[in-house]
């Protein structure tokens, strides 16, 4: 089982940005799909992005495709998530996720897909 510590949340204003890390606590080989979830209060937990360790383009939801990066340093063992001209309904905990795999695929923004989670970092934006 990996450990995922995410960190880099925080309360930004509308139009502002943040990065979120992800830090796994043993090394993760090629073959694995990374995902960022969010989860507001009262809603389900929906995919934000995703990532194949083994390179690729990556995946993003349509509310956050052109303002959302996911991004990894294989050396550091770290993902990321730069999150640009953030929104209030962009508000919520976001979490890292990871399962092993030789593809993130379609099926990238299920919850259930993914084995290891971290923690979750609170995002909030006010307008």
């Amino acid at each position: 089982q990996v450990q995922l510590v995410e960190s880099g949340g925080g309360s930004v204003q509308a139009g502002g940005s943040l990065r979120l890390s992800c830090a796994a606590s043993e090394y993760i080989y090629s073959s694995y799909c990374m995902g960022w979830f969010r989860q507001a209060p009262g809603k389900e937990r929906e995919g934000v992005a995703a990532i194949y360790t083994g390179g690729g383009n990556p995946w993003y939801a349509s509310s956050v495709k052109g303002r959302f990066t996911i991004s990894q340093d294989n050396a550091k063992n770290t993902r990321y998530l730069q999150m640009n001209s953030l929104k209030p309904e962009d508000t919520a905990m976001y979490y890292c996720a990871a399962v092993s795999a030789y593809w993130c695929g379609g099926g990238w923004n299920v919850p259930g897909r993914y084995d290891d989670w971290g923690q979750g970092t609170q995002v909030t934006v006010s307008s």
